[in-house]
């Protein structure tokens, strides 16, 4: 497969997902030592996306610290099931600010686990082929679903090969792929959870974007994200660090990811089948065109307004069967208006739900999600 017709790797490095997609995927990052940064052989920005995008990792376990300041305002009723703000017992909303400590295991792309840490215990996603789970220790809680029989194939890393076509030729199509939107450079080496890293900056050359850098220390030897820093323009501090504290490339035993409902819990069964029947079909339309939405996956409309780190998503904003849902509904009176809908303003994004119901999201200014919902790409089919 050609790098310049996948480039993995340079999607996962978009500014909407940088930090988020490393942990998703069990990659994260890990606090600097007190050591003094290592002298390692001179690489080139190009060479380390390179490195990047072939990198493929068999096996890793460790310890993730996640740290973010988003300066979100207090969001009353948002959350998930309930509208409390919780998930099978954890609070997902805390993870918007706050420090926060997770364990982490891999050992290829279906067999994965997460495990969030609380002062009253533990939240645990843990994929095993077909099987994932969600387990509450607090709530004594777990959910259970079958994957589809082709997700169990379905690659979380990506591998890359690239005959013949030598390493130097890759690596100027690699940065020439980004550079347009992003300055790329090196910055020196680190040290992160004892082990030896470059340190990789990516900045949006458009100055309308929120972001004003992601940082990326660079395991020498594996070429795998060991810390993630993305900061807010102006700002001294990160708004999101993510960091391995400890980390092993080991494959963890298989025993990790086999999970047995403990004596008592509460066991809920999802059928992804009989949901999915539940759902309409959507509109047809024509995907691709200018001024017209898009399928995702599941379906759901959804259409982008400009491109690079100031690229607008949006989406239609969830309904029910008595309209707007109700933790949706309270948490639209305590926003602001602005233009023809409510706001939330954070350091590195803005979202805006307009009152014909769509979702307006972007690492922009809340003024420029204005505008660009009265874009006629931003439309969605009724």
């Amino acid at each position: 497969m050609s790098i310049l017709t996948s480039r993995p790797a340079l999607r996962w490095l978009a500014p909407a997902g940088a930090a988020l997609a490393i942990v998703a995927g069990g990659v994260a990052i890990g606090a600097v030592t007190s050591a003094a940064d290592p002298t390692l052989p001179t690489r080139s920005a190009a060479q380390l996306l390179v490195d990047l995008q072939t990198a493929q990792l068999d096996g890793l376990s460790g310890t993730v610290v996640v740290r973010a300041n988003l300066g979100l305002p207090p969001l009353p009723g948002l959350g998930g099931r309930g509208g409390d703000g919780t998930v099978a017992g954890a609070d997902l909303t805390k993870l918007l600010s706050g420090t926060h400590t997770l364990r982490v295991w891999y050992s290829g792309p279906d067999k994965m686990r997460l495990a969030l840490l609380d002062t009253l215990g533990e939240t645990d996603l843990i994929r095993n082929g077909r099987d994932l789970w969600t387990w509450s220790s607090q709530e004594n809680t777990a959910t259970h679903q079958t994957l589809p029989e082709d997700a169990a194939s379905r690659p979380t890393l990506p591998s890359l090969a690239v005959p013949g076509i030598a390493p130097d030729q890759v690596a100027r199509m690699a940065l020439a792929a980004i550079e347009p939107s992003t300055q790329v450079t090196v910055d020196g080496s680190a040290q992160v959870a004892g082990r030896d890293a470059y340190e990789l900056v990516l900045r949006p050359r458009d100055t309308a974007s929120l972001i004003g850098s992601v940082r990326l220390a660079i395991d020498a030897t594996e070429h795998l994200p060991l810390r993630v820093l993305v900061n807010a323009r102006g700002a001294d501090s990160p708004a999101i660090d993510v960091s391995f504290q400890q980390v092993s490339f080991a494959r963890p035993d298989p025993d990790q990811f086999v999970f047995n409902p403990p004596p008592g819990a509460k066991v809920e069964e999802v059928d992804r089948e009989r949901a999915a029947d539940k759902t309409e079909p959507p509109a047809p339309t024509k995907p691709g065109q200018p001024g017209q939405p898009n399928k995702g996956e599941a379906g759901r409309d959804f259409a982008s307004v400009g491109s690079g780190w100031t690229r607008v998503l949006v989406l239609r904003a969830p309904t029910g069967e008595g309209g707007v849902p109700a933790e949706l509904e309270a948490l639209l009176q305590n926003l602001p208006r602005l233009g023809n809908g409510r706001v939330v303003k954070g350091t590195l994004f803005s979202v805006l739900i307009t009152d014909d119901g769509r979702i307006l999201v972007g690492a922009v200014t809340p003024d420029r999600l204005v505008r660009a919902a009265a874009d006629p790409a931003a439309k969605l089919a009724g």
